[in-house]
Order: structure tokens, then sequence, then C-alpha cells
């Protein structure tokens, strides 16, 4: 099979476990009988793990200089830790195999980025005809854990989990790794990129509507079951979401041009926006559901936008690391404040007050976008 084939089956069942945990942990801590403030404070802890396990695979892996030996790793644990949390009862142990499965699957997703642009380059095709199978691969995967919950019960993710990443082991092995850059590994090139007011900025605005989105990823849910809706409803929820990416995601060939991107950026804010805001008055759970096709017009563009502006400012030879700092602002600090400060938002005033106020914080990161894009226009102008 063609490496380019091999890497987008490899995207489809990557983000499939990816739906498994991001999408479905909620739901079944939710049926294990913990309220919201302590779904918060588990999903807040593994993502303090993930503020340490990001950046040190991704070390690894710039400094290795492979991205395929690293994930087979953390595939491999992540395959076992998987099955056995979608096993478990017990908070201790929830706890325990959440924090282990964010140190071990959530660094799997900087490294898969990182290969699908740098492959993509090095073949000379569009890095979103690669990313469109994750989003297919989400898609599907949602729709049919809703569909196993209602039916088979809670804990056959559990089986579905481990099935998936046994695959995904097989899949990787057969891929080739990342081309290597030639330039040498220089940590006064990091340090001058992490300290440069751009790079700060850009992890501001990525924070700030990264946020937003996290909590909607977090708490739709359980918001859905608290409205009525079955389990197979969120599924298809989650589905019609990442469903809705697949055809933006696959014509980013066309959208996407250089230059553009803190537009884009601006663009997606302004449908988080109005996205959260109208979820916030909804009473009807398959109202809710319809609105996740707001999707389309959101993360796709927001996160591919973002990818490429990272990789026009950070150093070649860090370009591991660099994705690794995007990821740890979008899903782990960013879902650290989702997790712990939305869960207790959510049990001390409800969730459409929790919808306001992230609606309110979108529209922030829509304005500080604006704000930016003229400061940097400006600046070009006079250089």
């Amino acid at each position: 099979m063609h490496s380019s084939n091999l890497l987008r089956s490899f995207n489809f069942l990557y983000f499939a476990l990816l739906a498994l945990f991001v999408s479905f942990l909620p739901v079944y801590l939710d049926a294990q009988g913990l309220s919201t403030s302590r779904i918060g404070l588990i999903i807040g802890t593994g993502g303090f793990i993930a503020i340490f396990s990001q950046p040190l695979w991704g070390m690894i892996s710039d400094r290795t200089k492979t991205i395929k030996k690293i994930m087979l790793l953390l595939l491999f644990c992540s395959t076992i830790i998987g099955y056995l949390l979608y096993d478990s009862k017990s908070f201790i142990v929830l706890l325990l195999f959440t924090m282990l499965l964010y140190f071990f699957l959530m660094p799997l997703d900087p490294l898969t980025e990182s290969l699908n642009f740098q492959t993509a380059e090095r073949l000379g095709t569009s890095y979103g005809s690669i990313r469109t199978f994750g989003a297919v691969g989400y898609a599907v995967m949602s729709l049919i854990v809703g569909y196993a919950a209602q039916y088979f019960g809670i804990h056959s993710l559990a089986y579905l989990f481990g099935g998936i990443g046994i695959l995904s082991l097989i899949i990787c092995f057969a891929l080739p790794d990342a081309p290597v850059t030639g330039k040498p590994i220089s940590l006064r090139s990091l340090r001058k990129f992490l300290s440069n007011k751009e790079t700060i900025w850009f992890m501001v605005l990525i924070f700030i509507c990264a946020v937003p989105q996290r909590i909607n990823d977090t708490f739709l849910g359980v918001y859905i079951r608290e409205l009525g809706g079955s389990n197979h409803l969120v599924g298809i929820a989650f589905f019609l979401a990442a469903g809705s990416e697949i055809l933006v995601f696959a014509l980013s060939f066309w959208w996407l041009r250089k230059g553009r991107e803190l537009a884009l950026i601006s663009f997606a804010a302004f449908f988080y926006f109005l996205r959260f805001l109208v979820s916030a008055w909804v009473t009807d759970p398959h109202v809710l559901v319809a609105i996740q096709l707001l999707q389309t017009f959101t993360f796709p563009i927001f996160y591919s936008a973002a990818i490429q502006y990272l990789y026009q400012i950070v150093p070649e030879e860090w370009r591991a690391t660099g994705q690794t700092v995007l990821a740890i602002i979008f899903f782990g600090v960013s879902g650290i404040v989702a997790s712990y400060l939305g869960g207790w938002f959510y049990q001390a005033f409800g969730v459409h007050t929790l919808f306001i106020w992230v609606s309110v914080m979108s529209f922030s990161g829509f304005s500080l976008s604006l704000v930016l894009r003229a400061v940097y226009r400006k600046q070009k102008l006079a250089t």
C-alpha cells in the first residue's frame, strides 16, 4: 500500500481511538454515577499529565529523529490501558487509568499531525487530503460507540478500544517514518521561538479559543443526557460534528492559503461564538445535536490554519516540538481549565450559564484575532 494511503488509514484508526477517549470518557464516567465536578476532576488531572507528557515525547522524537518508533511505543501502552479503563468502575482506578492514558495516548496527536504535515510536504499533496480520514474515523466511531453503548452496554467500549488499538499498531508498523531535517538540534533556536512575541500572542489566542471548544467536548454528552437524550443520541452528535469536518479538510488545498491564517482563525472564532451562544438556550436534545453541524465552520478551519501558521514561525528542526506546544495549549492547558473550571461552573450555575460564559470567551478570542491581524498587517506595511 502507498505510504500516503497507509497514513490515511492510520489517521482513521487513531482518531477513532480519540473519539472513544475524548468524546465518550465523560459519558462513561457519568454512567458510573460520577458528578460533573468529579468528571471535571478526573479529566482535568489527566490534562496536567498531558502538559508534561506531550513535550516529553515531542522532544524525544526530535532528539532521536524518529516519529514512527515513538508512536509504536505509545500505541502499545495506550491499547492496554484503554481497555482496562473502560472495564473499571472505581473512582480511584478510573482516575489512575485516565492519567496513564493521557500520558501515552494524547502525545500521539501532535506526533500524528507532524507526520501528516511533513509527509504531505514530501509527497507534494495537501495536508487536508490526509487529515480528512481522521475526521472520518472520528465520525464513524462516534456513531458506532453511541449504538454499542446503547445496545451492548457501556463496558463494550473496552472491546472497541482494544480492537481499534491493535489495528492501529499493525498499520503504524507498516508506516514509513517522517523525513529527517538536516539542520542540527539547537536549544537556542527553541528558546528564541518560545520567547518571540508573535509566538506568545499566537499561543494566547489559541488558548482563549480552545477553552470553549474543550468545554463543549467534555460536557456535550452530559448536557445531552441531562436534556433527556440517550447514549446513541450522544453518538449522533459527535458523528455530525466530526462528519461535518470531512469536506472542509478535503478542500483545504483550495481554502488554506499561506498568509490567510489569521483571517481564517478570526472566521472560525466568530462561528465558535455563534455556536455556543445558541447552545446556551437549547432545551431539546435533538436541537443541541443539530447545532453540532456548526463544527463545519469552527474546529477544522481553526486548527488547520493554526498548524500552518505555526509551521511558518517554528524553526524547522523543532517542528515536532512546536506541534507539541500547540497541542499542549489546545488539548492540555485549555483542557485543564475546561475540566476543572467547567465542571465546577456546570454544577454551581447550570449548563445554560456555562455555555453563555464560553460564548463570551469565544467572542474575546475573535476580538483578539482581529487586533493581531491589524497589528501584523501594519508591521508588514512598515517594513
